[in-house]
């Protein structure tokens, strides 16, 4: 049950996901809860159950650090995991709203990224929409196109689950980034927006979020399967962009001799060339 507090309903699903045994504590016959009781918790954390229950209840919603390093400890929760935790007792002050400006990609970005001809680059925006991407990320997929906001397509869009060969891995490991890049500032219009309408289209969505996990992986690897050139296992990786608050680069890339290396080679040349005369500006977010 939702507590109102984004605190006190992240603490309840982390400790409704540990068993007993996975923090040392006896099983016992008969449960009527699923993971760790509250008692439990306040325990392994040294602190009050009263006190515990206010934080989880959303009456109490600021713990001091000695308090968040003893729950985090007591809820087995890995760093970003904890960084989430401060980020949800500590929000950033609002800043004054301002009217939005639309996204824009420096045009040295943009020249940079087109001139890797067999490399597929494409800069995510605030929201996971596409900035800005090269011919290499378009002809891996249409849906890396700029305007494209590549997590509802990920969701939504059949073809995305049939490019992935391991789509449930790979949306279970979008969901925790974006977990972990919005921190606690779920009240952004837009994403909320973007979250409710995938929480209502998506059931793999919807069991996604709320299992709160909070993952910041930068870098990996994903298993493709192209409709012209066939099987692709590549490596990302996540660059933030200076000077470009909430712009990510990402690219992707094959070890130099394998088979998904050549597949990229033939990519390249069905890939079309760029224009000269492309624009850097944003389009607007579909």
């Amino acid at each position: 049950m939702a507590t109102g507090s984004k605190l006190g309903d992240y603490l309840r699903v982390r400790r409704e996901r540990l068993r007993p045994d996975d923090v040392g504590l006896p099983t016992g016959a008969r449960r009527r809860v699923p993971g760790l009781r509250r008692e439990e918790v306040a325990l392994l954390a040294g602190i009050s159950m009263e006190y515990y229950l206010r934080l989880e209840q959303g009456r109490d919603r600021h713990p001091s650090d000695q308090v968040l390093d003893s729950i985090a400890r007591a809820l087995r929760l890995d760093a970003d995991a904890e960084t989430y935790l401060r980020e949800l007792a500590r929000p950033a002050r609002a800043a004054r709203r301002r009217p939005s400006r639309p996204e824009r990609v420096s045009a040295s970005v943009q020249s940079l990224i087109d001139n890797w001809t067999t490399t597929p680059a494409l800069v995510h925006g605030r929201h996971m929409t596409t900035l800005a991407a090269n011919s290499m990320a378009v002809a891996l997929s249409p849906f890396f196109a700029p305007g494209v906001n590549t997590l509802r397509a990920a969701f939504l869009e059949p073809e995305m689950r049939e490019l992935y060969r391991d789509w449930d891995e790979m949306t279970a490991k979008t969901v925790a980034y974006l977990r972990s890049i919005i921190g606690g500032a779920v009240d952004d219009p837009r994403l909320a927006e973007l979250i409710g309408e995938l929480s209502l289209r998506s059931e793999r969505f919807r069991m996604l979020w709320a299992r709160q996990d909070v993952r910041q992986k930068t870098s990996g690897s994903v298993r493709m399967l192209h409709p012209q050139i066939g099987s692709l296992d590549l490596h990302y990786e996540k660059l933030a962009l200076p000077g470009a608050p909430g712009q990510m680069l990402v690219t992707y890339h094959a070890e130099h001799g394998s088979p998904s290396h050549e597949r990229l080679q033939l990519l390249a040349h069905l890939a079309p060339r760029p224009s000269p005369d492309r624009s850097a500006a944003a389009r607007t977010p579909r």
